[in-house]
């Protein structure tokens, strides 16, 4: 894609700005063995990740009934919000390039489909020097990604064109969220997804380090 002059960065937060998934794991663990329930490894928790904490716990937990998921999704709701400081930090040149970004007058905002209530959280207790603008997570009644409508909001109250804005993502989620919403997309192949399956779907940037990606767009 041939793009103007990048405005505004939208990053995915688990897999993307911050290694979360011994922290989640150990919290779903927790939760299934609770309910009598087989647990499982973090290689494979890690393909769970993705589309929310309802999904992960499905692909957890796929033989429950709906009563049941809904209760272990309530109990893991419980457990992470009290241990989620455990396994998770940032991965390594995020810190610096936001610095950078926000020293270019770039804007950053955060864009997930974890749960709303943690993601300010984990941004405000690891990245305390950074100024996000917008931090949005998965809300009730709202599209999550791939939907571009989270995306196309955080532009509209930006007032920043979705041409002038990079969506990073480590995730087929995020890829198909920033073509969805015609913005560049920018594969970040550190994370929890295979680096094919993001190749597959033609990113406009590719980067296997954050610190690659002021580089990458030339900004």
């Amino acid at each position: 894609m041939l793009h103007d002059v990048i405005r505004c960065i939208i990053f995915d937060l688990d897999g993307t700005l911050v290694h979360s998934l011994p922290g989640i794991a150990a919290s779903l663990n927790r939760t299934l063995d609770a309910a009598g329930l087989y647990t499982h490894p973090e290689s494979d928790v890690r393909g769970f990740i993705g589309n929310g904490i309802g999904k992960l716990v499905e692909r957890a937990a796929p033989t429950v009934s709906d009563d049941e998921l809904d209760t272990l999704v309530d109990g893991m709701r419980d457990n992470y919000a009290r241990t989620w400081k455990d396994g998770t930090h940032p991965y390594a040149g995020v810190t610096e390039t936001l610095a950078n970004l926000s020293d270019r007058n770039i804007h950053i905002a955060v864009l997930s489909n974890k749960p709303d209530e943690y993601c300010r959280k984990i941004t405000d207790y690891l990245f305390p020097d950074i100024h996000f603008p917008i931090v949005r997570g998965q809300l009730i009644n709202v599209p999550s990604k791939p939907d571009p409508s989270g995306a196309l909001s955080i532009c509209s109250e930006l007032n920043i064109a979705p041409e002038n804005t990079a969506l990073v993502g480590d995730s087929t989620i995020d890829l198909k969220t920033a073509k969805n919403a015609g913005m560049i997309a920018v594969a970040a192949t550190w994370g929890y997804h295979d680096p094919p399956a993001l190749a597959a779907l033609s990113p406009d940037h590719t980067i296997n380090k954050m610190n690659d990606l002021i580089s990458a767009l030339k900004i």
